[in-house]
């Protein structure tokens, strides 16, 4: 493998250290810094769903910060649904998996030691969902555009492919003209880098996704969008199933 695992019962395990919003950059404008904390604090069930945050005041000396700071990442966390404020009473912390929104899932992902079991299961379902929809539509709305991405292959690395098949979702789902796919998918594009490495060690999977490539270029060139969607919807499958068995391997040599 291409990573040192930390490997117990929860998924996060599995990944290399992922650091927090709060640790990235120590020169990062203290509302920025405040926000990150509190993302942390939610996550990690510091401050759970449906329980209210300390006055104004005391949050601030905790965060190390002054009250107009705390008031603009407060501000920013309600507008990306972490939070609800309300005039008069305590903030409210929001339960981000019913309430959250897509600026929620950027955030999440870059939290990954603090996901919850079978998150990765269920983003790569997310994906299953979606890709073959916006492979269909790109082969219809913007077939030379793909065709000119699939021209050329990676070199046979983990880090090519990784590189590669991330770059290439990221292009279908622009040339389906469906932007919300695009956006959906940026979503937890930090996570899919950190996972695609490992995952594409293994021969078997850089074979299975070459094989994907010629499929859908195959599709495309003779004008087939409903096959470009089938293979799609076909190696989506696969990675899903072949996630679960590694998932299943490492927590076995774990124990």
């Amino acid at each position: 493998m291409t990573a040192n695992w930390s490997i117990s019962d929860n998924w996060s395990d599995l990944l290399p250290h992922m650091p927090t919003i709060a640790s990235l950059s120590p020169d990062r404008r203290p509302a920025a810094h405040a926000e990150g904390e509190l993302v942390s604090l939610i996550l990690s069930r510091g401050f759970p769903p449906g329980s209210t945050l300390p006055p104004e005041r005391d949050l601030a000396a905790r965060l190390g910060v002054t009250r107009p700071t705390l008031r603009e990442a407060l501000q920013r966390l309600d507008r990306d649904g972490w939070l609800e404020i309300r005039h008069g009473k305590a903030t409210r912390v929001r339960d981000i998996w019913r309430e959250g929104g897509l600026n929620v899932l950027s955030a999440v992902v870059r939290h990954g030691a603090e996901l919850p079991p079978r998150f990765v299961t269920n983003l790569l379902e997310v994906r299953l969902a979606m890709a073959p929809a916006y492979a269909r539509q790109a082969a219809d709305e913007n077939p030379a555009l793909v065709l000119e991405r699939l021209a050329t292959r990676p070199d046979d690395t983990a880090e090519a492919y990784a590189d590669f098949d991330w770059q290439l979702h990221v292009l279908l789902a622009a040339a389906s003209n469906n932007p919300v796919f695009t956006l959906i998918l940026n979503g937890f594009g930090a996570l899919y880098q950190v996972l695609a490495v490992p995952y594409f060690d293994a021969p078997a999977a850089r074979r299975a996704s070459a094989n994907f490539y010629d499929a859908l270029e195959r599709a495309v060139r003779t004008g087939k969008s409903s096959r470009a969607e089938q293979v799609t919807r076909d190696a989506m499958e696969h990675s899903l199933e072949r996630w679960l068995t590694v998932e299943r391997a490492m927590k076995k040599a774990a124990r």
